[in-house]
């Protein structure tokens, strides 16, 4: 049997459109007598659904010549979305100026703007509640200590 994650992975990066593109997660689970796999693609300068199309249907044609999977399965390409924590500093970066809720390794959650992301850290404004004012505190997070980051989204 394959390593599927491996295999999938392979077979996605090489047939993403350009260096802009990349792979955040590979998500294999077997439903009834099929398996699902998902693969989260991603992208620095914006996504959208041809782009997901296009790598579905290169990954499953190349699973099919290849006879690389003797069992059904199912494949969804598609974006992280926000409910999808950021996982990679790449991610990170394409958000800049986006509010996030961030959950440190401490158990600590805090909440406020992201501002700069640089090797091992990133910039970050929380947002401090005080009564009815809220204010904000520039601090520095490194990467090793987030244990989960979420885009928070605004109806503002």
């Amino acid at each position: 049997m394959i390593d599927i994650n491996k295999t999938i992975t392979e077979i996605a990066n090489d047939h993403l459109k350009d260096d802009s593109f990349f792979i955040v997660d590979i998500v294999v689970k077997s439903v009834s007598e099929k398996t699902k796999i998902l693969v989260l693609l991603d992208c620095d300068d914006g996504l959208n659904i041809d782009d997901c199309a296009q790598l579905s249907r290169n990954i499953a044609n190349q699973l099919e010549e290849d006879e690389l999977m003797d069992i059904a399965f199912i494949l969804e390409v598609s974006s992280p979305g926000l409910d999808h924590p950021l996982t990679m500093k790449r991610q990170y970066n394409k958000n800049i100026g986006r509010s996030l809720k961030i959950t440190k390794t401490d158990g600590e959650i805090t909440t406020g703007k992201l501002i700069e992301v640089a090797e091992t850290s990133i910039e970050f404004d929380k947002e401090i509640k005080e009564k009815k004012k809220v204010s904000y505190k520039t601090m520095t997070i490194p990467f090793n200590e987030i244990e989960k980051a979420s885009i928070l989204v605004s109806f503002k």
